[in-house]
């Protein structure tokens, strides 16, 4: 269901401060039943994180309420949303995330990036206070999960850090080719001896000469 916001808060938003403010009246016009209930928004934003919409995904009992990701996502893809902020109440005025709210989190987390729209923070909130996923650091720890990665983007990864570490370690050793070139070059100036600059280096008189052969020609 979408929630009917005025102009005025269709905005920017820079920081969770401004976007709570929104969602704390929007909680305060609810009559005082529906208000003991758990409420699960969430807020598409564009490039320039202008809000597009504010859906209720769904309502709960006092305790919890029940979110399915393409339910979350749906109303996103037909807004053209480029990333979404989750938002949620704890009628029992705690702000501490239940494993649930952190599960939840995780599994959006993964939905998103398939369908290319970021989940950038999951916020809870009371009519007082709210605590955010990202500022406390947990958005960046569930990043990191792969409780609900598919197996093929597991595997997408891997060759990714392989790649990674490929390339660092043929830096490394264009940076060690470098310096032995360099060092040999500057030792034979001084007229050292090729078994003399193996000595030194600790490499045998043949890679000495190969390098030196390779380097002077």
């Amino acid at each position: 269901m979408n929630v009917k916001i005025t102009d005025k808060d269709k905005i920017s938003v820079t920081n969770p401060d401004e976007l709570y403010e929104i969602m704390r009246r929007i909680l305060l016009r609810d009559n005082k039943i529906d208000r003991e209930k758990e409420h699960f928004w969430m807020i598409g934003l564009n490039m320039a994180n202008i809000i597009l919409y504010i859906e209720l995904v769904s309502m709960g009992s006092v305790k919890s309420t029940q979110v399915e990701p393409m339910n979350v996502f749906r109303v996103a893809v037909l807004k053209g949303a480029t990333s979404v902020i989750a938002l949620h109440n704890h009628p029992s005025g705690s702000l501490t995330p239940s494993e649930e709210d952190k599960d939840a989190t995780d599994r959006l987390i993964q939905v998103g990036r398939i369908l290319d729209i970021k989940l950038t923070d999951h916020l809870i909130i009371t009519t007082e206070k709210y605590m955010s996923f990202l500022n406390t650091g947990l958005m960046a720890q569930l990043e990191k999960s792969l409780k609900y990665v598919p197996p093929y983007l597991i595997e997408q990864r891997i060759v990714e850090i392989r790649k990674k570490q490929e390339q660092e370690l043929k830096k490394e050793k264009l940076k060690t080719d470098k310096f032995k070139e360099t060092t040999i070059i500057n030792l034979l100036k001084q007229k050292m001896t090729i078994e003399q600059i193996a000595t030194v280096l600790n490499l045998s008189p043949k890679e000495v000469e190969k390098i030196s052969k390779k380097t002077l020609k």
